[in-house]
């Protein structure tokens, strides 16, 4: 295929532009079927490329382009970007049962399911389509449409070019991938705001994984829902984010629910949004959040494409996933830069960050095009991650300990020395309790003050009895939920030894 370089409006950037020099001169050395995909960070302006290339091609070409959404807030937005670049289209939604006047656009906008009927009814054919456009290329229900289109140009346009179905990789359907611009360069050139990151250790062992090969929500649903994760979502709330604009994605409709009502009795500014809200409240409650500077909005994972409110200052990942594609749209909704907003704040309460790395470090997406497999292998496991995690105090705790010079135990350095001279491993919990026990009666009048500082030390009890189990490779959830218990009985009887002992 042929086409001749024109002159583009100065509504796209220098990195858009270069981006879409570089498809069009793809399209010129190629047959006029090829596959090709293209990589662009979720706020780099995937749209606008795309509605420039819609015209342009119209222009060059005298074919038709269709572009395909999964979602019916997308056609909407993608029909109107288009126009706004002057490109007249038709939106093929359910209420389109026929198309008699297809020859008055050149143009069309359609929702997967709602072309695929059409197309299979045989109500609906589309004539002299030479490009087709495909958004968030990485979702497998557009595969089925391929076939309608064999003597098309395909452009699948995704930020994350990795299959949401590890069995259908996307090399098997596209020839080639065009990678654009990178987050960290597009933060650099004050494209995207800048990420702050903060991560909460989280212990995932009671997550399933379901055949999406995603945590499921069942699972989510039991640990996010439970009082302990609560409360620490709301400390992490109340430490790092209090009064900025958030918005919280959720595995699961009841644990949003549980996150408004804990927000919402400690007096913050909540609503809860899911798909079961219809158009109406939806609406509404968006027109809400984006008004209210304090805003706290918490939902199931429906705001991660077709969403965008420039104004949130904080994201919270309070779930755990396994899809890197979802990691980067939640992280992505935080993203867009304002004249008074240049960072944002991501807390992470689901180890994503040590799953997949920091939101803008270099990633080699041409490997991760053309060997899925290899990557998917290699992401950490969360055993792996916990493995890794180090207790630290949080400071309004510290303070309760501020009569203790040292309030640290490092149960690996003690195993290998009680190792060493050979004594029973079980010597290291014994040592470990009566730090603990002696930092508790330091810091208290009395022994019922002693035991009410002990009960807050339970999130460090429960980190050094995983490490002592990694230690003795006795990981099981009973035999640490039951080291736990007995940890926590020894230490109170200690505590009233020492106070004895005092007397």
């Amino acid at each position: 295929m042929k086409v001749q370089n024109e002159t583009i409006e100065k509504t796209l950037y220098d990195y858009q532009l270069q981006d879409l020099n570089t498809i069009f001169e793809y399209f010129e050395e190629s047959s006029d079927d090829v596959n090709l995909l293209y990589q662009l960070p979720t706020g780099g302006g995937k749209t606008v490329v795309f509605s420039e290339i819609a015209k342009r091609y119209i222009n060059q070409t005298q074919k038709k382009v269709v572009v395909l959404t999964h979602r019916i807030e997308l056609s909407a937005q993608t029909s109107k970007m288009l126009q706004g670049f002057g490109v007249k289209n038709k939106i093929i939604n359910s209420e389109v049962k026929e198309l008699r006047d297809q020859d008055e656009y050149m143009c069309f906008v359609a929702m997967v399911e709602t072309l695929n009927n059409r197309l299979q009814e045989e109500k609906v054919e589309l004539n002299n389509v030479g490009l087709v456009i495909i958004d968030e290329a990485h979702y497998n229900s557009f595969r089925k449409l391929f076939k309608f289109f064999e003597k098309s140009i395909i452009l699948g346009v995704t930020a994350t070019p990795l299959s949401s179905n590890i069995k259908l990789p996307m090399k098997d359907n596209y020839k080639k991938l065009i990678v654009g611009e990178s987050i960290s360069s597009l933060i650099k050139k004050k494209f995207l705001a800048k990420a702050n990151v903060y991560n909460y250790d989280v212990s995932l062992k009671t997550l399933k994984l379901g055949i999406s090969g995603d945590y499921t929500v069942k699972s989510s649903e039991e640990l996010y829902g439970n009082h302990n994760m609560l409360s620490k979502l709301r400390n992490a709330y109340e430490e790092i984010a209090k009064g900025t604009k958030t918005l919280i994605f959720n595995n699961g409709i009841n644990t949003s629910r549980y996150v408004y009502e804990t927000f919402k009795k400690a007096g913050y500014n909540i609503r809860h949004l899911d798909n079961k809200n219809n158009a109406t409240e939806r609406r509404e409650i968006l027109e809400w959040f984006s008004k209210t500077p304090d805003a706290i909005l918490t939902s199931v994972s429906i705001l991660t494409t077709g969403f965008d409110e420039p104004s949130v200052e904080t994201i919270i990942l309070n779930r755990a996933t396994k899809s890197l594609t979802l990691y980067f749209q939640m992280i992505g909704r935080g993203s867009r830069i304002l004249p008074n907003k240049e960072e944002f704040t991501v807390v992470d309460m689901g180890n994503n960050v040590a799953r997949f790395g920091l939101w803008d470090a270099p990633i080699d997406w041409q490997e991760i095009f053309h060997f899925p497999d290899f990557y998917l292998e290699n992401i950490k496991n969360d055993e792996e991650i916990e493995r890794e995690f180090v207790y630290e105090m949080p400071p309004d705790l510290r303070e309760e300990f501020s009569k203790s010079e040292h309030i640290e135990f490092d149960i690996k350095a003690e195993y290998k020395k009680v190792f060493a001279r050979g004594e029973r491993s079980k010597k290291v919990l014994e040592k470990s309790i009566e730090q603990h026990a002696q930092i508790c009666v330091e810091n208290s009048e009395d022994v019922f003050d002693a035991r009410i500082l002990a009960k807050k030390l339970k999130d460090e009890i429960a980190y050094r009895v995983r490490q002592y189990s990694y230690c003795i490779m006795n990981n099981t959830k009973n035999y640490k939920e039951w080291l736990e218990e007995d940890y926590e009985r020894k230490l109170r009887l200690k505590i009233s030894q020492m106070f004895s002992q005092k007397m």
